[in-house]
């Protein structure tokens, strides 16, 4: 008998987009593309679209919490990722199944708070929960400008207030944290800063010009659950997903009327301005 390839799994937590641009569907077609198994727990079923959100229908805990017990018992996943949690009851059933696990894996947690319509994609109520109860059980969360003002208590207008609010994220929940700058105004450069408690980073790529996307975030925050996945290192997983997002954004293709994020492990040398770059730490 011919002996079968093996690959790592994964597994995504967050809710339906019926648009598939985003949620679920994003994050298992990027999975797909990177060679992992994709599995899944649907927290929440959305009517959207890449214009708006129609309507928002909650998943029980129940069925959450059964979700993640059919999928840890047959195909145990090697990284996980949270998107679209939406509710205190919720969170708390996936902060107490991490939680009592003995050796849970990594958790990337990316924190879906508002859409970019504006509909709110996390209750107000939800939010301290989130950040007591499954923040200290994360290796990375993902915020963009806007969840980072909300995590860190501060405004952001520049990369300095970006290495400021990673670090306030960073020591105020104790994980690993990437504060995402492509909403950072007046700036010419999409530029994500990694703060680990240890040493800083900053991935930054040249903004591609005239793409409206839909998904970056779900897109950006499961490619790094697929090479944590793969047994890659946290901060190299962050740099390979930077590659891929920033690809998947140049090569984006128009389905309909809207851009959708298009191959994104290939031409990876389009943009000659892709670059990484370290932060000399500020002095005391």
């Amino acid at each position: 008998m011919t002996k079968r390839k093996s690959i790592p799994v994964a597994l995504t937590i967050a809710g339906s987009d019926s648009g598939g641009g985003a949620g679920i569907q994003a994050d298992l077609k990027t999975f797909a593309a990177l060679g992992v198994h994709g599995t899944s727990v649907i927290t929440c079923v959305t009517a959207q679209n890449p214009s708006r959100v129609y309507v928002i229908e909650r998943c029980t805990p129940r069925i959450v919490r059964n979700q993640l017990e059919a999928v840890f018992d047959e195909i145990p996943p090697h990284a996980v990722k949270t998107g679209m949690l939406y509710s205190a009851k919720i969170i708390r059933t996936v902060a107490d199944f991490f939680l009592n696990r003995k050796s849970p894996p990594p958790l990337i947690v990316d924190p879906v708070m508002i859409s970019t319509s504006g509909m709110r994609l996390l209750e107000r109520e939800a939010v301290e929960v989130f950040t007591k109860k499954l923040l200290p059980t994360a290796a990375l969360v993902t915020p963009n400008i806007y969840e980072a003002e909300i995590l860190a208590g501060e405004k952001i207008r520049s990369v300095g207030d970006m290495r400021d609010a990673a670090g306030i994220i960073q020591r105020r929940f104790g994980c690993a944290t990437l504060v995402k700058g492509g909403h950072l105004p007046d700036s010419e450069e999409a530029v994500d800063i990694y703060h680990d408690g240890r040493s800083e980073l900053a991935l930054a790529t040249l903004y591609i010009q005239g793409i409206k996307t839909h998904g970056t975030g779900c897109t950006f925050s499961s490619a790094i659950a697929a090479y944590v996945a793969q047994g890659l290192s946290l901060r190299s997983a962050l740099k390979k997903a930077k590659r891929y997002i920033t690809c998947a954004i140049e090569n984006s293709v128009v389905a309909r009327r809207h851009f959708v994020l298009g191959k994104g492990n290939k031409s990876e040398h389009l943009t000659p301005a892709r670059r990484e770059r370290k932060l000399q730490k500020k002095d005391a």
